[in-house]
């Protein structure tokens, strides 16, 4: 029936502690991990999803080539998981939440778009420009929560009936569609509440047993009703989670602290709830899912949101101490004691988390894009590098990317191409030409997927949770949505800035090769002693990161053809802002595989660079003011982020004056006009042991990208490509900021 191994495996006599039970959660938390790498692991985010054997579901296909395509065979396939899928429970846990398996990852990998939408004329542009379309991807915007607290899935059930009756029928099969869905929801929760009870019965520990019973009630009551404690709210929070995530990976979280404040003080305004209950509580969701949240931020009038359940937040955070994706929001109001706290937190672990956000660059940036003020502090940090107004915006936050590497070998091979006189600023404007065609093609697919996404892949659960969608009775990619705002990320820029610079250092002006020799090497992938050496000498040009080189020109030069390009399609698709950003995610070893060898000294399909972070070596001190300058000069301005990817193996203790140096080099990142800042304090002779065997520290969680990993979970290929930011770090980089 269930995978609920651990019913009776707890002393049948004892009282456990919250602290204990938080202790025996992660111990199990790790341990399940384990299992989840030695099956394979995965380079993305921790989803929480348990390995078992009992559930296997087989996709029912609606189509010829074995997928599914449109709401009907979508919310068949969905129900009949809900109404088979088992209960997960474990007796010390707060809550239950937890999923087996991503329906949409159970269509053929290759027959996911719907083929009778073809876009065939695209995907050769795609192809040749190394670009990920995004087009048939899904969920990357930010759900209203808030609507599922004020109307629970009863509400919500009953409202979704009430505007099908006011509606003809060109919108009968969405709304036939999602009150199917809901119905399966209620019966689904209403069941898990039956077996909870049950299970309540045959728990041997008194106190477990009682919470099972509690946890049974609580459940039985949000089945169809809304969330009216705390803890009611979280529950349902994990449910969503699980619910989401089982249709197709679900979505991020939104601001946490801000979204279960007024839970927490009615509670204790009542006496309803402790403290020390909130951080169980709170610790438990953390454990749930590797959802991302963000912490304080100004209000609309720019006053400062951090309170007290802020601080209970960070406690549980600690406590569980997991791949936790917590992204503080700073500006110049934030509470100074908090903002220490979190500090505190990111040096004592060396998890990888809290990241931090601008307020200020973002805000500024969103404003351009025609938005007010208000609106623009509405978003919050909602994903790996992305930002979004919860159930406001439509986003395709990073889905979209243009491997700038590949458009600069296409442009390099048509200025080979050429006779006569050749020199690098004739290589940048066919490089410009290509980009526009890449950017031109990437606008059309983004165009391509909102006109018959809903035709593919439906969002039956978070169309739910858009302010006005269900009014409007259409999918979320159809005009259900208030805004669109379509996010498309370059990776490779530091690729291309140092082949530019190395190009003009050596070609142009110091005549150490002529571009036909050049091409000769870059063709040999930098073949024998004489190759190795000239790869060696255009490696060593003034780069990117370097402060103020000719690297950083040139990445200035690209980013201002990338911003205006990006922000062109705006008047080529009036009602659609797209907003430019830097981003790979963890496509930097994929993205890599398509591109030769570059004028940069880099070999034939080798990574790419990490998001808008300078090549590995970019300076001979590694310095972090002149990296994180060179990226703040390069943010494309209009509210999305180009982060900075930091990894430190500092000498600051974790004291005071270390906190207080940390904290100081953190604001001076985000002040000298960056977006969003990632740091990885890593203790290297740590990590050089667990990259040899992963197993002997299972719990070693880094931050990858925008994301938080177990270390254990990523592939070999992966975790090398870690390791070799790690080898880069200078252990003095800290102390260069003090």
């Amino acid at each position: 029936m269930s995978k609920i191994q651990f019913i009776n495996a707890y002393d049948a006599e004892k009282q456990y502690s919250y602290d204990e039970r938080i202790a025996l959660l992660r111990e199990l938390k790790v341990e399940q991990t384990a299992e989840k790498s030695r099956a394979g692991g995965a380079d993305e985010d921790d989803y929480g999803l348990i390995i078992q054997d009992e559930f296997q579901y087989k996709l029912k296909p609606s189509h010829e080539n074995g997928s599914i395509y449109g709401y009907k065979p979508w919310r068949e396939n969905y129900i009949a998981i809900l109404d088979s899928h088992p209960l997960y429970v474990n007796p010390l846990d707060a809550f239950v939440g937890k999923g087996f398996l991503f329906l949409e990852r159970l269509r053929p990998k290759t027959k996911k778009w719907n083929p009778d939408f073809p876009f065939d004329d695209l995907q050769k542009e795609f192809d040749r420009y190394g670009v990920i379309s995004g087009i048939d991807n899904c969920h990357h915007f930010t759900p209203a929560i808030e609507i599922g607290f004020e109307l629970g899935w009863g509400g919500i059930l009953e409202k979704l009936k009430e505007q099908k009756e006011l509606h003809d029928e060109s919108h009968a099969l969405f709304y036939e569609s999602e009150i199917m869905v809901v119905e399966a929801i209620i019966r689904f929760l209403t069941r898990m509440s039956d077996e909870l009870l049950a299970l309540s019965g045959e728990e041997k520990n008194p106190q477990l047993s009682a919470n099972l019973k509690e946890m049974s009630e609580m459940n039985r009551r949000l089945a169809a009703g809304k969330p009216e404690s705390f803890k009611d709210a979280i529950q349902w929070m994990c449910w969503f989670s699980m619910l989401s995530r089982t249709y197709n990976r679900g979505s991020a979280g939104g601001q946490l602290d801000e979204m279960l404040r007024p839970y927490y003080e009615k509670d204790v305004a009542a006496g309803k709830l402790t403290d020390d209950e909130a951080v169980f509580y709170l610790a438990c969701l953390f454990l749930q899912d590797s959802r991302y949240f963000q912490l304080g931020g100004p209000d609309a009038e720019g006053n400062d949101t951090i309170s007290r359940l802020s601080y209970l937040s960070l406690d549980a955070a600690d406590k569980i101490n997991i791949a936790c994706n917590l992204t503080i929001r700073m500006h110049d109001k934030i509470d100074p004691v908090f903002y220490k706290k979190s500090v505190e937190c990111l040096l004592r672990n060396k998890q990888g988390w809290p990241r931090y956000s601008s307020d200020t660059t973002l805000m500024e940036g969103f404003m351009r894009c025609g938005y007010s003020k208000e609106l623009a502090r509405q978003r919050v940090a909602a994903g790996c590098h992305w930002m979004c107004i919860p159930g406001m915006e439509y986003t395709m936050n990073d889905t979209v990317k243009i491997n700038l590497a590949k458009v600069f070998e296409v442009a390099w091979q048509e200025f080979n191409g050429l006779s006569g006189k050749k020199d690098t600023e004739k290589l940048f404007s066919i490089f410009e030409g290509h980009l526009k065609r890449a950017v031109d093609a990437t606008g059309n697919g983004i165009m391509h997927h909102l006109k018959y996404q809903h035709m593919s892949q439906p969002e039956l659960i978070l169309n739910l949770f858009q302010y006005g969608l269900i009014e409007k009775g259409v999918n979320v990619t159809q005009g259900g949505t208030t805004y669109y705002n379509m996010c498309v990320d370059g990776s490779g820029i530091a690729i291309v800035a140092d082949s530019f610079a190395a190009c003009e250092q050596r070609v142009d002006k110091e005549k150490k090769l002529t571009f036909d020799e050049l091409n000769a090497l870059l063709e040999s992938n930098w073949e024998g002693m004489e190759g190795e050496r000239m790869r060696l000498l255009m490696q060593n040009s003034q780069r990117f990161g370097g402060g103020d080189t000719r690297g950083d020109y040139w990445a200035r030069r690209v980013n201002e053809a990338w911003t205006r390009l990006v922000r062109d399609l705006v008047n080529q698709h009036p009602g659609i802002n797209f907003i430019p950003g830097y981003f790979s995610w963890s496509n930097t070893i994929m993205l890599g595989k398509m591109v030769g060898a570059t004028p940069n000294g880099r070999k034939a399909q080798e990574a790419i660079n990490h998001g808008a972070n300078p090549n590995a070596g970019f300076r001979g001190d590694g310095a972090v003011t002149a990296m994180c300058n060179s990226i703040a000069a390069i943010q494309p301005g209009y509210g999305n982020t180009a982060p900075v990817q930091l990894e430190l193996d500092p000498t600051l203790a974790e004291n005071e004056e270390g906190v207080e140096k940390m904290a100081a080099m953190i604001k001076a990142i985000l002040d000298s006009g960056n977006t969003l800042l990632n740091i990885n304090l890593i203790d290297t002779k740590k990590i050089l042991e667990a990259h040899k065997d992963p197993s002997k520290y299972p719990d070693l969680v880094v931050r990858v990208t925008g994301f938080t990993a177990f270390f254990s979970m990523l592939s070999p290929e992966f975790r090398e490509l870690v390791m070799e930011r790690v080898r880069a770090v200078n252990c003095d980089a800290v102390a260069s900021l003090a």
